[in-house]
């Protein structure tokens, strides 16, 4: 097996056999694949070109579309041949591929092996050599004497922190030779198969990529307070039973976290959104009241018992219930949208933080909320509608045991879906990325920060007011309901791992974030912990959360 190994290329590229593959593949889709690609692109180029009249650009696209015609048929004739060939030429280079990786590996696992003794050496030659110096110094004077020592110490310290950075730089240079053998491999494999990928090779290079770059403080400091949160989890699922609290890892508890995840998901996508260009709201819990109590006064069945800002209590029974639920879900959304882009525009337009911005239209809705309404609950709304898109389908019985699925996490996985595409499918998604990581850098590149800056005011406040209209679903509507989300959405994304210092981030973060924060205080709840010392867990995870990205920050600079 070793005088096989010897015997093969040390890289794909040197191989004769595959290079003669590549360039008889190539060949063959010359005048069929990639002619019809070629002709696609020239299509789109001169449908978006400026230059060219209509007349000049039908012509030259339905020229193109009889070409295409044309390299189709040549791909079709030439089908069978290619996908034989490429069958072919993948094996051989599967076979190759696996002798030159194992080579690599064996000589790069040699080279790190002797980096390490190189740098245990030396190591000890230079504190060796600090410990001869410092019995030298023969300086009578004591300030003098600690002086020169502390100098001679300093000089042990930065002789060993160079070593250790080249140590690192070695290894971490032959760990990406032992990668870049397999990455090799599948970039030869995705060029003889015209670009199409495997999923198990895809998979393959990410794990290899994972285990090569892996260092123990890197996972510690990415992953330290995920661990801390699972192990905090473990410890309670057993403990409950031994309190006598039954088990707290069941279906049923874990669909309640769920449904109570359900409408916080929509502030955390919202508030997310702003946190990832460097800002905050404060106004999420207010803007819940705001769309509750609007929600709740429309569909409360007869007469309400609030009095809006003294006017004659209203009574909405005489219109449709289904326009009642689409009157409440639109001006929620309006309303919500209306005084987050009121803070937006300060933000975006005079440079005002949004720390002082939100703050102040929490104020305001506060202040009106309360005027308005006295402070007065709206009641519950009609329990016909509630049950209809705010209660549980029942599934059936497990165990002796009802289980029943709430509805309201149909609407939070869409609105993930829907912000999870905003964030990573669409141009605005990746501006919001350029002006949260730097906005001057990305105002000279073409982005129009203040707009930028209004959409993502503008969509916090649509989910802002989605949620909130599902919030009343969940309990009667008032002036104070919401209280205290700000800092659960806020800490949600920052948990999941969305930085405050801009541009950092997954929207799958915070949405996992949600899901922690409010498994974490259900279960607190669940064990009986008072709702005072509850603060104090959330307090500790905000700040180990804030400080871990800080550290992370600090080391990137």
């Amino acid at each position: 097996m070793a005088e096989n190994i010897t015997s093969m290329p040390a890289a794909l590229d040197d191989d004769q056999r595959v290079r003669q593959y590549i360039e008889r593949l190539a060949d063959l889709r010359s005048t069929g694949v990639t002619r019809v690609n070629d002709l696609k692109q020239q299509i789109t180029a001169t449908k978006k070109s400026k230059m060219l009249s209509d007349e000049t650009k039908a012509k030259m696209i339905e020229d193109c579309r009889k070409q295409i015609s044309l390299a189709q048929a040549d791909a079709a004739a030439h089908k069978a041949e290619i996908d034989a060939l490429t069958k072919e030429a993948v094996a051989y280079v599967n076979q190759v591929s696996s002798g030159i990786e194992k080579r690599v590996n064996e000589v790069e696992g040699a080279n790190i092996a002797r980096f390490k003794e190189e740098y245990k050496a030396k190591v000890a030659a230079i504190r060796e050599e600090s410990a001869k110096r410092i019995s030298a110094v023969t300086i009578s004077d004591p300030k003098a004497r600690k002086d020169e020592i502390q100098q001679i110490r300093y000089e042990e310290k930065s002789s060993l922190f160079d070593a250790k950075s080249h140590f690192t730089t070695q290894v971490d240079r032959a760990k990406a030779n032992r990668n870049q053998a397999y990455v090799d491999h599948v970039q030869t494999n995705r060029t003889l198969r015209n670009g199409k990928t495997k999923f198990k090779e895809d998979m393959t290079l990410k794990w290899k990529d994972y285990v090569n770059r892996f260092k123990v403080s890197t996972f510690l400091l990415n992953n330290g307070l995920y661990l801390a949160v699972l192990i905090f989890f473990i410890v309670c699922v057993v403990v409950a039973p031994m309190q006598g609290r039954g088990q707290l890892l069941s279906l049923p508890n874990i669909l309640t976290i769920l449904e109570q995840s359900s409408t916080r998901m929509f502030y955390a996508m919202g508030v997310a959104g702003l946190i990832l260009l460097a800002g905050t709201d404060l106004s999420v819990g207010r803007m819940v009241a705001l769309g509750s109590v609007t929600t709740g006064l429309l569909l409360h069945r007869g007469t309400n018992i609030v009095r809006v800002f003294g006017a004659e209590a209203w009574n909405f029974d005489a219109i449709p219930m289904g326009l009642r639920v689409i009157m409440a879900l639109v001006i929620s959304i309006i309303l919500c949208v209306a005084f987050s882009s009121f803070a937006g525009f300060f933000t975006a337009k005079l440079k005002i933080h949004p720390f002082i911005s939100t703050m102040s239209t929490q104020l305001i809705i506060y202040g009106l909320l309360f005027f308005g309404t006295s402070g007065t609950p709206t009641g519950s709304i009609d329990s016909g509608i509630k049950d209809l898109l705010g209660g549980r389908w029942e599934l059936g019985i497990v165990n002796g045991q009802l289980i029943t699925f709430p509805k309201l996490i149909i609407p939070a996985i869409l609105a993930c879906l829907v912000a999870w595409f905003i964030w990573n499918k669409t141009t605005f998604g990746k501006n919001m990325y350029a002006v949260g990581g730097n906005s001057e850098a990305a105002a000279v590149s073409g982005i129009s920060v203040f707009k930028v800056t209004m959409g993502v005011f503008i969509m916090a406040g649509i989910f802002y007011g989605c949620g909130a209209f599902l919030e009343a679903f969940r309990a009667n509507a008032s002036a104070g309901t919401g209280q205290g989300y700000e800092t659960d959405a806020i800490a949600a994304c920052v948990v999941g791992g969305i930085s405050f210092n801009g541009g950092i981030g997954k929207i799958t973060g915070a949405m996992f974030g949600v899901i922690i924060f409010t498994g974490l205080t259900y279960c607190l709840t669940f064990l009986g912990i008072d709702t005072n010392l509850q603060f104090v867990f959330k307090g500790a995870i905000i700040i180990a959360a804030v400080a871990l990205d800080s550290v992370k920050y600090l080391k990137k600079k």
